[in-house]
């Protein structure tokens, strides 16, 4: 009796599972389609009113206007008076690394050790998770799967969102390597009864010391014969010779001075800011070194006491109008779920300066450049992959992102998540009563 109750146990856990597990992911591309009429916003600056886009085998073979006399291929999706965009993409994320904050088995973002650069983020990556499935109704198809914690916290990938595994997912393997750069400015610890207000971190040069003897240690290692093998320092090959990007997380000024200046002065050649919240005012040393900015999430409070009440809201429109590459992330209290809201922070920032189409960019092709995979998705090109959505109105616009379609890679997505089901459920409950 005791052996059937565990095998009936058994059995209902896997029935259970198979319930809450994420839809099946779409099937491939089978036949063509051309999307017609509808207003094409390209995320490169581009708009093409009454449009039509067509694609097959995953790939964009034409973008231009409906009035062109090319035969349409496949199934044709009348979406006039609608919208087409490509889709979005978050940077910085750690979706599918963590599904519930409060339970400690389901946590995969952050290793052990302060030093983890050959830390993959990939391999942990959660396909069937229930909050990457609900991005996708809001427009967010594609992410950058980014490690927490340490002073290098580990590798990061970018990946489309659906997917039946990590291999599956990958658009771009190991990208670059995150380092979270030391503030120069610490808060006093308010449980310890100390001002809340900034003060300087005593132990600042003493923790960038630290970061230049590793980083001079792993150069040195991978320009010799590399015995014995270090693999933290195999890692960082890739942002000397180039084929990764170094993502340093920091947002004072002269944190982001001193960390531009240090890996300029010893040849790292790909360096992305992300966070930078005082990036506004190093856009000289910016520019001169051709170095990009992931801006932290734009819907924040001021950091300091003397700063404008819209300065995050600001910062986007001041980089971008210096000349600087802006992309929007949105780490923070709540990220995961947050990420959903990405078109809302570019919605925000074309409300303080940018046009519409400057800030879709900064979700869209913008990130596609910072993130290297440019040359597949960010925008509706021909040659680029079908990753794309429809929407009833504005997607910057809260009011009127209302997806009708999706697509990935040239797959007809689902846009039912567990939040939609759930939605379905209690109008129905509460309609009949």
């Amino acid at each position: 009796m005791k052996y059937l109750k565990i095998h009936i146990l058994a059995v209902a856990l896997l029935f259970t599972s198979i319930v809450i597990a994420q839809q099946t992911p779409a099937k491939k591309q089978m036949q063509g389609v051309s999307i017609e009429g509808a207003t094409a916003h390209l995320g490169n600056g581009e708009v093409i009113e009454n449009a039509l886009i067509m694609f097959e085998n995953g790939k964009l073979t034409f973008v231009g206007s409906a009035n062109s006399k090319i035969a349409r291929i496949g199934q044709t999706i009348n979406a006039k008076g609608k919208h087409v965009y490509p889709g979005f993409i978050a940077p910085n994320s750690t979706l599918g690394l963590v599904e519930i904050d409060a339970v400690r088995a389901t946590q995969d973002n952050d290793e052990v050790g302060v030093m983890n650069p050959h830390i993959r983020s990939l391999i942990a990556y959660n396909t069937e998770s229930k909050v990457v499935e609900s991005m996708r109704p809001n427009g967010v198809l594609m992410a950058q799967i980014t490690p927490r914690g340490g002073r290098i916290s580990g590798t990061s990938s970018v990946v489309q969102l659906d997917a039946w595994n990590w291999e599956d997912a990958a658009i771009k393997k190991d990208d670059g390597i995150h380092l979270n750069w030391p503030s120069p400015f610490s808060r006093g610890r308010w449980w310890l009864g100390e001002p809340a207000a900034l003060k300087i971190n005593k132990n600042y040069k003493e923790q960038v010391e630290a970061i230049a003897n590793y980083f001079k240690e792993s150069k040195a290692y991978n320009s010799s014969n590399k015995t014995p093998r270090h693999l933290p320092f195999e890692a960082l090959d890739g942002i000397f010779n180039g084929s990764k990007k170094l993502y340093i997380h920091v947002g004072y000024e002269k944190g982001i001075t001193d960390a531009v200046t240090f890996f300029k002065e010893h040849n790292v050649k790909n360096i992305v800011i992300i966070g930078g919240y005082e990036a506004d005012l190093t856009t000289n040393i910016l520019k001169q070194h051709n170095v990009p900015v992931l801006l932290k999430r734009v819907h924040s409070e001021p950091v300091t006491d003397d700063s404008d009440y819209d300065a995050p809201f600001r910062l986007a429109n001041d980089l971008v109008k210096a000349g600087v590459l802006v992309g929007l992330e949105n780490a923070g209290q709540m990220e995961r779920m947050n990420t959903r809201n990405l078109p809302f922070l570019a919605g925000t920032c074309a409300a303080y300066g940018l046009t519409k189409e400057e800030a879709l960019s900064l979700i869209t092709l913008n990130t596609a450049k910072i993130l290297g995979v440019d040359d597949k998705v960010g925008s509706l090109e021909v040659g680029k992959d079908a990753t794309l959505f429809i929407s009833e109105g504005d997607a910057l616009d809260m009011r009127t992102n209302k997806l009708i379609k999706a697509f990935i890679e040239g797959r007809d997505l689902s846009l039912e998540s567990h939040q939609t089901e759930l939605y379905k459920r209690y109008s129905n409950k509460y309609k009949n009563q």
